[in-house]
């Protein structure tokens, strides 16, 4: 920022003016909020400027799901400006979503003014201290003159290391009250300084066991697609040099293409049965950016009970938390990777007839077709409408957000990705409602690419009124929403742990999708026949509006593979296996544990 006259760029404002000029300076140009009055001198400065657009959501965690969605799809900051009281603790919920799957997410709240606070003033709470456990760091700011430099430290801390949600909690009076505002070029910085240069020795050491394997898997992760975009090309050519297979986290899709001939598709809890099996039977695991997450390590006394692991992670509170590694490698993705490629080439001398057993050993799992269904002539299978939604749409810029449960599941398994951040879904928190406004801001970020959210009945409606945000600014986004009639994950569990009883998981009184899509003033498409969807979906994509697509699929099909809970890898169930019978048996000398 330049100034005349004053050769550090620092000059007198209000705090209101501060946070306008330091989104300027951090690179925003979207920020999705609600207004309220204890931020209205911040939405006062935001009227008289064009450099930053405002997304009026219509709920405040419509707004933290959008910047989600905006972070995800960019690899930049996602910012969220909320009111007081009840408008941040709307924003719990996207906050502790985005700490459990490091989205980088600056949310700056407005607070009562510092005279009122701890009075229970209207609209007051505790932000500071209610955000606390969902954050990476927050402030309360009641000094005007460090407001800039907690802003600009806030976007350090939410983007460098293990990305994360920050929060900025500024009073009204300091909002309104003058001081300096120092750009973020003289701004001291935070004394937040992640390690990102991994330790040679350990990768070193593990370049010689990855080169000692006969047995030998990637498991990655987010963190992969975290470090950004040369992170997952140098994934790729270390897959291509040595010849491991890999295998992906639900966060970690994208970054090694789903086309690639060493991909095993997703493993875990619905992961395929060939991942599933290679990690049990891997005799080395080389974890990147992954943190060894209860639905994908299973029983954890039976995990890998074979392997030597390598885990390599920028947070290193993840190194050695749930499972104790041989060799921990903390730095950050990117560069490890970069590093381990290059001592490969200058090192080893790859030999793929090493690994020849183990292809064969993974290509009969393959064989055993996992993801396979019954098609039907009559009823769309929820499984065939996403395999028709990725050929339809494989060949254009497309990005794809979900919900949470059944379809969740399916659109990981049938729809390929082959790009990093083109994949945005509620892995750690689950959060229901999700989908939608992560799409909103998806499409704010990309305003011409084909933005679609995979959803179903049940979550859709969690937070179905941004659809009249996505009218209002014109967002061409498309609800694909898998319409079961259920909570389907819920009822698949009640199915089979709790004797069919299907506990408040039916909805009975679902609105009709086609006539919500008119009055939002948008799109409506109904489609219950497997003959009538590709030109049902090509009508969906050829809209140039918001659209409802209410496909009406099977009501009772369960989502498989399936490890149940408290099982290791290698006791999954496939779908020609999986009868209720023995799915409740398997589930029951697991310990009857829930989901």
């Amino acid at each position: 920022m330049s100034n005349a006259g004053n050769d550090t760029g620092r000059r007198e404002m209000t705090g209101a003016e501060m946070v306008v000029q330091a989104l300027k300076d951090n690179g925003v140009e979207h920020i999705f909020g609600y207004p309220g009055g204890a931020v209205l001198p911040i939405y006062d400065e935001l009227f008289q400027q064009e450099d930053v657009q405002h997304i009026l959501v219509r709920h405040e965690q419509g707004a933290g799901h959008a910047a989600e969605g905006y972070a995800r799809s960019t690899g930049k900051a996602g910012v969220m400006l909320v009111t007081s009281g009840p408008g941040a603790t709307n924003a719990v919920t996207p906050l502790q979503d985005a700490l459990m799957d490091s989205i980088p997410l600056v949310c700056i709240s407005g607070q009562v003014p510092t005279s009122l606070i701890g009075s229970d003033a209207f609209q007051e709470c505790d932000t500071i201290g209610i955000t606390r456990p969902c954050t990476k760091h927050n402030w309360l700011v009641r000094d005007v003159n460090e407001l800039s430099q907690v802003l600009h430290q806030a976007f350090h801390v939410a983007t460098t290391g293990r990305p994360g949600p920050v929060v900025v909690d500024i009073p009204k009076d300091v909002q309104f009250a003058k001081g300096m505002y120092t750009p973020p070029q003289q701004a001291p910085r935070t004394s937040y300084a992640p390690k990102m240069q991994g330790d040679m020795e350990a990768i070193r050491q593990a370049v010689a066991l990855m080169a000692s394997a006969k047995r030998p898997i990637l498991y990655t992760g987010g963190g992969v697609i975290n470090s950004g975009t040369e992170a997952s090309h140098l994934l790729r050519e270390l897959v291509q040099l040595t010849d491991f297979p890999i295998t992906s986290t639900l966060m970690g899709l994208g970054s090694y293409p789903a086309s690639g001939k060493n991909w095993l598709g997703m493993l875990g809890m619905h992961g395929t049965y060939e991942a599933n099996m290679a990690m049990h039977d891997c005799d080395v695991m080389v974890c990147i950016g992954a943190r060894f997450d209860d639905r994908i390590t299973g029983r954890l006394d039976a995990f890998s009970p074979h392997s030597k692991k390598i885990h390599i992670d920028i947070d290193p509170s993840s190194l050695n938390k749930n499972v104790q590694v041989d060799i921990p490698i903390l730095g950050d993705i990117g560069m490890v990777l970069e590093d381990m490629v290059r001592l490969w080439r200058a090192t080893t001398k790859t030999d793929k007839n090493v690994l020849k057993p183990w292809w064969e050993l993974i290509d009969r799992w393959r064989s055993r077709d996992s993801l396979a269904y019954t098609k039907n002539d009559d009823v769309i299978m929820p499984q065939y409408a996403i395999e028709r939604l990725y050929e339809l749409t494989k060949t254009r810029d497309t990005y794809i957000t979900t919900e949470v449960g059944q379809h969740q599941m399916w659109a990981a398994q049938h729809y390929g990705f082959e790009k990093p951040n083109r994949w945005m879904t509620s892995g750690g928190l689950g959060t229901m409602g999700y989908g939608l406004p992560a799409a909103l801001g998806v499409q704010i970020a990309h305003p011409d690419a084909l933005v679609i959210d995979i959803a179903g009945d049940a979550s859709v409606q969690m937070t179905m009124q941004e659809m009249s945000a996505a009218v209002q600014y014109n967002a061409p986004i498309k609800i694909f929403i898998l319409n079961n009639q259920y909570m389907g994950m819920v009822r698949q569990w009640q199915q089979l742990l709790h004797g069919n009883r299907l506990s408040s998981s039916y909805t009975e009184a679902m609105p009709d999708f086609v006539l919500m899509a008119q009055a939002f003033g948008a799109h409506g498409i109904r489609c219950e026949k497997p003959g009538d969807l590709d030109a049902a979906i090509q009508e969906m994509i050829d809209v140039k509006k918001p659209v409802l697509f209410d496909c009406r699929v099977a009501n009772l099909a369960n989502c498989f593979p399936m490890i149940p809970s408290g099982k290791a890898h290698n006791e999954m169930l496939l779908p020609d296996e999986a009868t209720d019978e023995v799915v409740a048996n398997a589930i029951d000398a697991a310990g009857r544990q829930l989901v």
